[in-house]
């Protein structure tokens, strides 16, 4: 007797579903039309004999059954996506797909210095970048979304392997007075809270600033409105305040054009450590660690 199996496109289809809610956003993360991808679930619940998705108008609801199939389905995919990765890692070091995401307060600096030296020098990789937030990017590696995250620490990765890449130190943007030298470095205990202009909540870099100010009030009393670092300087040039930047936005050229200039924050911890971030039991450890070694070469 035949005994007809889900395929991994349906368990897909399912589970872009559950993370977008939503038929046309499933179906434009999974680069197919809403029909097609509507007919692969509905296929799926037909060969499975149960209902899995309670579809009206405006909400898509995941039966109780449902939900227990999208935790399997997850763990399928993923043991799918290590399939490849053992056949990948079998073969020519540190090349085929890899998927790799990048925090914001990294990729627009890091990555234009890094990227033409991997195409010259690892011809054979093809590197698919994400740039997003922490925990979304830890998300996507927990549920093999993405191979490998650049990030900064500290940060809770969860049961993560990490390769440290460089150490990236802190600097306090500002508007010098007119007629008067900036000082060397600035002290934490210096900085005017009512003018401190952080990132929104969600970026890693705010908690690693204000962990390094030590200065508890800072949390409560600073304006938490930049989007982007490009934005929080704009706003510093134009009189609005002071922030917090990474060395390696400053040596990217970010305050070209400004009036702000930068001075180290005299603190013990002001600094971020920059890694790569993979799952502990990829078969392709090999492989990140020597994406590591390319990118502390750039």
């Amino acid at each position: 007797m035949t005994t007809y199996l889900p395929t991994l496109k349906q368990l897909q289809y399912l589970v872009a579903l559950r993370e977008h809610g939503h038929f046309g956003r499933a179906a434009a993360a999974s680069y197919v039309s809403q029909s097609t991808l509507s007919a692969g679930i509905r296929e799926l619940e037909t060969l499975l004999g149960v209902t899995l998705v309670e579809r009206s108008r405006r909400v898509v609801r995941f039966t109780p059954l449902g939900q227990e199939v999208i935790v399997k389905a997850r763990s399928i995919l993923r043991e799918a996506e290590e399939l490849t990765d053992l056949v990948q890692a079998a073969g020519k070091p540190l090349s085929g797909s890899l998927r790799m995401s990048v925090i914001p307060t990294i990729a627009p600096f890091m990555l234009p210095r890094m990227l033409p030296r991997l195409r010259r020098e690892r011809p054979d990789l093809k590197l698919f970048l994400r740039e997003e937030p922490t925990d979304t990017a830890l998300e996507n590696l927990q549920h093999g979304r993405v191979d490998c995250v650049l990030l900064a620490l500290p940060y809770a990765v969860g049961d993560a392997a990490i390769a440290p890449i460089c150490e990236d130190r802190l600097l306090v943007a500002f508007t010098p007075e007119q007629g008067r030298e900036p000082p060397d470095t600035i002290s934490p205990t210096a900085i005017d809270e009512g003018r401190l202009l952080m990132l929104e909540d969600g970026h890693c870099l705010k908690e690693h600033a204000l962990a390094a100010c030590n200065r508890p009030e800072l949390r409560n009393e600073a304006t938490m409105i930049g989007t982007s670092l490009h934005t929080l300087v704009q706003m510093v040039d134009n009189g609005l305040g002071i922030t917090m930047l990474p060395q390696m936005a400053l040596d990217a050229g970010i305050l070209a054009g400004t009036r702000v200039v930068a001075r180290p924050l005299k603190a013990p911890n002001a600094a971020r450590e920059i890694a790569l971030v993979w799952r502990r039991a990829s078969p392709r450890e090999a492989d990140f660690q020597l994406l590591a070694d390319e990118i502390r070469a750039g």
